[in-house]
């Protein structure tokens, strides 16, 4: 029993002397990664920072893409002072590399459609088809984009619902943007009957353009027949307006146009169709007809 209790006691005397030696050929090296952690820490903020605000002086750079930029650069050093740090141990690089390299097919081969959704946002960011608060169409959504992230676009549409749309979906469709340049052209469209009068409608839609403000006057606006159709003639105003306020002009000149034809006494024609009956001797009756004579001649043998 003394000879088991004192090999414990060796044993454990051996482990704390081994323990001092470590401690005693390691204590720099700890202090030294603790120092270079401290300091990588540091400057890794500080070179996040100077990197967000180098990109703010740029100008039309976008603020999402600056984060992104910002923050690339931040994790990139910590990874490079994490490999230093087990470098100081002892710890090879190479293998360390290897692992990451490793883990980060594995991660991206689970996660390929979230890699493709940032891809498609940095692409977003750099090629800038549609801004923050510019109306977009893509597909089947449109709207007003109210941020552009690395995984997903935000908007809302012209009724107030808010969507979230994968930036993948929007980086592989055809985006149709009503904002971008700054003017708009469009037309109001009026149908007139073949009895009214072509000249004084055209006259009319011409004072329309001229008394609107929102229409620009370079360049000027054209009234012209645009169609002879089968039952009316379509008159066409068309006109320039800035990209803002294109539609609200258009909701005034569609109420104008309606008032100002009524006022100079030209009907505006609606859909319809004449039939002309040549004569009734013939013609076959019809199936109701020879449904109700049959009626008619059963009731009469009945009463019979």
């Amino acid at each position: 029993m003394e000879a088991t209790t004192s090999r414990l006691v060796e044993a454990g005397h051996s482990a704390i002397q081994a323990a001092g030696v470590l401690a005693a050929h390691y204590a720099f090296s700890i202090l030294g990664a603790i120092i270079l952690l401290v300091i990588g820490y540091i400057l890794a903020g500080l070179a996040e920072r100077w990197l967000h605000a180098g990109l703010k002086r740029v100008r039309g750079f976008d603020e999402t893409l600056r984060i992104f930029f910002s923050k690339v650069l931040r994790y990139a050093i910590l990874i490079l002072v994490g490999i230093t740090v087990l470098a100081q141990f002892g710890v090879q690089t190479a293998s360390i590399i290897a692992a990451l390299g490793a883990i980060g097919l594995a991660i991206g081969l689970a996660l390929q459609g979230t890699l493709q959704n940032i891809a498609s946002g940095i692409m977003l960011l750099v090629l800038r088809p549609f801004r923050v608060g510019e109306y977009v169409a893509v597909g089947s959504l449109a709207g007003t984009v109210l941020e552009i992230g690395l995984f997903a676009t935000e908007l809302r549409t012209w009724d107030g619902l808010y969507v979230m749309a994968p930036n993948n979906q929007l980086w592989n469709s055809a985006v149709t943007n009503y904002s971008r340049n700054p003017r708009r052209l469009d037309e109001c469209a009026v149908r007139i009957s073949y009895e009214g009068d072509i000249g004084l409608a055209l006259r009319t839609l011409s004072g329309l353009a001229k008394a609107e403000k929102r229409i620009l006057k370079d360049p000027a606006p054209i009234a012209y027949v645009k169609e002879l159709g089968e039952s009316a003639i379509l008159v066409v105003l068309r006109y320039w307006t800035t990209s803002s306020d294109n539609w609200t002009t258009k909701a005034a000149l569609l109420k104008a146009a309606r008032e100002a034809f009524a006022k100079a006494g030209i009907s505006i024609a609606l859909p319809q169709r004449d039939i002309h009956v040549i004569g009734t001797q013939g013609v076959e009756p019809s199936g109701t007809a020879i449904a109700a004579r049959t009626a008619k001649t059963g009731k009469r043998r009945g009463n019979q």
